[in-house]
């Protein structure tokens, strides 16, 4: 089956008033489809048979691409019509086809990833009722596919006031200390409604608890700085770096440089293009972006980065994961501290020295494991 016949089986799907609306706005900018349009008015459709596409699925990666591609062009454009649920279909699908907390294949990953991100978008135009907009983002986070891909923040406005105080009750009841996927999803849910909601002082306290990382402190001063917290965040530098060694012991260079400039005052560097990019883990599009920055100062998100697709627990992500480890040793390179890599990867394999497919994905990108690994 091709890509297009595929889309038209999606299409068939919808709804008669979502197609008419979807049709009818590009036809106001198409004069060719606009004509087209008109010379079949009054024709009768060929008739199609329920088998044509009741067995038809829509996780190839092709197909999925095509489908949300249109959907980005009509919200670039503005368009009027509701095409949440298009967007949100092909995130279905690819659930369905997933189930609980499965990993994904790369190339479908990246589409989930945009289809997720798309249905966002469409959210902020036509919100669904906030509780049922709640309870499928809950849902798709802790039961859904493992890894990056849904950040709350996107789905904050849609979702409400209404809607937040639901997905906090839905955590709430979840233990975090035993462990696994859904204790993982509930943590970082946590963290990100904190975030959404402007709880500085609970993004610090959940923060805390993976102290004392010198790359969590980071992050934790960046909290204070934009709350205007700026004394806070001071001490806080100066408090990590006066405890460097307690941490991880490995790397510090950049990122005792990037607190440094916090504890003398200076000030902070604007990497929100490229931390943007990162979460939404257009890894290429971010490394272009990180061309335009110190990359000192790049150091730390791509660091976040390899351990947010390491920590997502989908060994399908471990190739992309050593892919950005091959760039952030480039970035040690280009800091002038190449010999920094060295002792972090090795703390870095230590923590995961039991994840042998993310050992072999080290292997395969040409990144020298340390000896105690590689044996």
């Amino acid at each position: 089956m091709t890509p297009r016949s595929d889309l038209r089986t999606f299409l068939r799907t919808l709804d008669t008033d979502t197609l008419a609306d979807l049709l009818a706005e590009h036809a106001e900018h198409d004069a060719g489809l606009r004509s087209r349009l008109e010379e079949l008015a009054g024709d009768p459709s060929e008739p199609r048979g329920e088998a044509e596409w009741s067995g038809a699925t829509q996780t190839d990666p092709v197909q999925l691409s095509s489908v949300l591609d249109t959907v980005r062009r009509l919200l670039d454009a503005n368009t009027a019509a509701d095409v949440a649920p298009l967007a949100r279909r092909a995130v279905d699908r690819v659930l369905a086809a997933t189930g609980s907390g499965g990993g994904l294949p790369p190339a479908l990953a990246e589409q989930f990833g945009r289809a997720v991100s798309l249905y966002a978008r469409a959210c902020v135009a036509h919100p669904p009722p906030p509780r049922e907009l709640a309870e499928w983002l809950t849902a798709l986070v802790l039961d859904g596919p493992s890894g990056p891909g849904v950040r709350l923040a996107d789905f904050a406005d849609a979702l409400g006031e209404e809607g937040l105080a639901h997905v906090r009750d839905a955590v709430a009841v979840i233990p975090v200390d035993e462990g696994g996927h859904r204790a993982d999803a509930a943590r970082r849910l946590r963290l990100e409604l904190a975030e959404t909601t402007g709880d500085v002082d609970t993004v610090v306290a959940l923060l805390s608890e993976r102290l004392p990382r010198l790359d969590v402190s980071l992050r934790i001063v960046r909290v204070l700085r934009a709350a205007g917290r700026h004394s806070e965040a001071i001490a806080h530098a100066a408090n990590a770096l006066g405890h460097g060694k307690a941490g991880s012991g490995a790397g510090r260079g950049p990122l005792v440089e990037a607190l440094e400039r916090v504890r003398t005052e200076q000030p902070p560097v604007d990497t929100s293009d490229v931390e943007a990019l990162l979460r939404d883990n257009r890894c290429d599009d971010a490394w272009k972006a990180a061309a335009r920055h110190e990359p000192s100062d790049m150091i730390p998100l791509y660091r976040e980065h390899v351990e947010r697709l390491i920590d997502s627990r989908n060994p399908q992500l471990y190739d992309r994961a050593a892919g950005q480890l091959r760039r952030l040793r480039m970035l040690y390179r280009r800091a002038g501290v190449p010999r920094e890599f060295t002792p972090y990867l090795s703390e870095l394999v230590g923590r995961h020295r039991r994840k042998t497919r993310l050992l072999d994905e080290l292997r395969r990108a040409r990144i020298a494991l340390p000896r105690t690994a590689a044996t």
